[in-house]
């Protein structure tokens, strides 16, 4: 038996998503169920051969252009149908309401934690130049990002990523796949007074040769580091406007 058919059969008969390391997981457990030698020679699988053979899975129903195919969105593999066969399986099984659509605030404030986490809410604020509240609690509501630790400055802010949900929502095998987006990467976020740290040697240089803890030039900052935000709750940029509530 070819290790493809086996996770084929296992993921037609499974009730959700499997990852290669649940299913290299059943694989072990198999020959408590069977003396078989073929089912003990593949109790060692690797994740890395079972990803293999999921991919060439994948291809071949890619190409025999059937009513369904096979897709890893968050690093879960599953059969799905095609889209031009929802009016007929809606019959079938009714159709259920999906979340309403992210409004625009919040797919903005969505990609700010995307790519740059893990992120501060006085962080995404710096670079949406707006207040997140309601915007943050709608993605927290949604399960898109979660608390995913505490930022070493002072107060401790906590700190923000994305979720599994995130990733199925717009179908991503894994942040790897996010488009590029180097200008969002690039975007100076001015860090409390205690992460600015000056080499000794150019104590007395001017402000183009002093180099901050994140990598960038001190010239390149909105502000020079002695005018450095340092209340952590709200450290708006004082070259950016007045912050508004937006709806989320």
């Amino acid at each position: 038996m070819e290790l493809k058919f086996i996770l084929e059969s296992i993921l037609f008969s499974a009730e959700r998503p499997l990852n290669p390391k649940e299913l290299h997981e059943l694989l072990a457990r198999a020959p408590e169920y069977s003396d078989d030698v073929a089912v003990k020679a593949l109790k060692k699988t690797s994740t890395d051969a079972i990803e293999t053979a999921l991919e060439e899975l994948g291809r071949e129903h890619d190409q025999a252009e059937r009513s369904y195919r096979l897709v890893c969105v968050a690093g879960a593999w599953q059969f799905v149908s095609q889209p031009e066969y929802a009016p007929w399986l809606k019959a079938l099984v009714g159709h259920k309401n999906r979340p309403s659509r992210l409004s625009q605030p919040a797919l903005e404030t969505l990609a700010v934690i995307a790519y740059r986490q893990p992120v501060t809410r006085a962080e995404i604020e710096q670079v949406r130049g707006v207040a997140v509240d309601g915007v943050m609690q709608t993605l927290l509501e949604r399960a898109l990002v979660v608390p995913i630790g505490r930022a070493e400055v002072i107060g401790r802010p906590i700190t923000y990523g994305t979720t599994n949900a995130f990733l199925e929502y717009f179908g991503m095998r894994s942040l790897d796949e996010l488009p590029a987006a180097d200008e969002l990467r690039r975007f100076v976020v001015q860090k409390p007074e205690q992460l600015l740290t000056v080499d000794p040697g150019l104590a007395t240089a001017p402000p183009e040769q002093l180099t901050l803890t994140d990598g960038s030039d001190a010239a390149s900052t909105p502000t020079p580091p002695s005018a450095a935000a340092t209340a952590i709750d709200d450290p708006a940029p004082p070259r950016l406007a007045p912050r508004s509530a937006e709806p989320s």
